[in-house]
């Protein structure tokens, strides 16, 4: 399927409660080739079968999503055991198909007071997977405008609320301990491909962190997130490797892929100075 299309049905769908939604993920990633602070790059921006949708676990979310996505031609499949399940939401095979699945944060311990795992929660009709750190991407969104000028077929402009590049940044190297091995070197071609998106903005980036962001973090993690951003791409790695063989439209090399990454992580984190710890991370 054609992506545009496939993702013009779904934000078609969901244009009751798009104002309520970030897009997360890789869509988000796309997306931000729309706002007037990215440049053009020569390359085609990383492909993803998914639409990540995040709300807010105080959002109120009236209606049905679940119908309006029926109806809309989205088949639901679920995952695993848990109480509701995971569930994608499907157009087309699975294997091959478009699909969305709804995100929230996790917060708290992660565990029910009945001792099993709190990882989906059931909201207007759909179901969504919590994780750790997703609070940061509700922090200061960007909004960047689709229509069929931009190439996504819908009938009237849009809308779309992302996250800001530093948030989306943040969020990844907060993760990347946790995300399985094959998963890292994807997540940070994302990272590296952000940065020379806004690589004109850094200035703007660093200013989201130091005024926007970082205030409103504990200070442990704060002073977690300069330390990974210091750290990740010291030197070249395995992952750092593994990122310059994902590209099949351009060559990159481990060393720029790490120069890259080096150098926007320390003009955007690190020539801050440490926060105090204001409490748990």
């Amino acid at each position: 399927m054609d992506d545009f299309v496939s993702f013009a049905r779904l934000i078609t769908a969901l244009r009751p409660w798009i104002g309520k939604l970030v897009i997360v993920g890789g869509w988000a990633h796309r997306l931000h080739r729309f706002h007037p602070l990215a440049q053009s790059p020569a390359h085609s921006p990383l492909r993803t079968r998914d639409t990540d949708l995040a709300f807010a676990p105080e959002e109120i979310l009236d209606g049905d999503l679940r119908a309006a996505l029926k109806e809309a031609g989205f088949a639901e499949e679920f995952f695993g055991d848990d109480a509701p399940p995971a569930t994608h939401y499907c157009l087309g095979k699975e294997d091959e198909g478009f699909y969305a699945e709804f995100l929230t944060p996790l917060r708290g311990s992660g565990t029910k007071r009945n001792g099993a795992p709190d990882v989906t929660v059931s909201r207007a009709g759909v179901t969504a997977q919590k994780l750790r750190h997703l609070d940061t991407l509700f922090l200061e969104p960007w909004t960047v405008e689709v229509s069929r000028d931009v190439g996504v077929p819908i009938k009237r402009t849009l809308e779309l609320r992302v996250p800001n590049p530093t948030s989306y940044i943040v969020q990844k190297l907060l993760i990347h301990s946790d995300r399985p091995r094959g998963k890292r070197a994807q997540d940070l071609l994302y990272i590296h491909d952000t940065l020379e998106l806004f690589g004109a903005s850094l200035d703007e980036l660093r200013e989201l962190w130091l005024n926007q962001l970082r205030p409103k973090m504990p200070g442990k993690t704060a002073n977690r997130v300069a330390a990974l951003a210091r750290d990740l791409v010291a030197e070249v790695t395995d992952t750092v490797r593994e990122v310059a063989r994902i590209p099949q439209d351009r060559k990159l090399s481990p060393e720029s892929v790490q120069r890259a990454c080096a150098f926007g992580f320390e003009e955007i984190f690190c020539k801050a100075t440490l926060m105090p710890d204001r409490g748990k991370p």
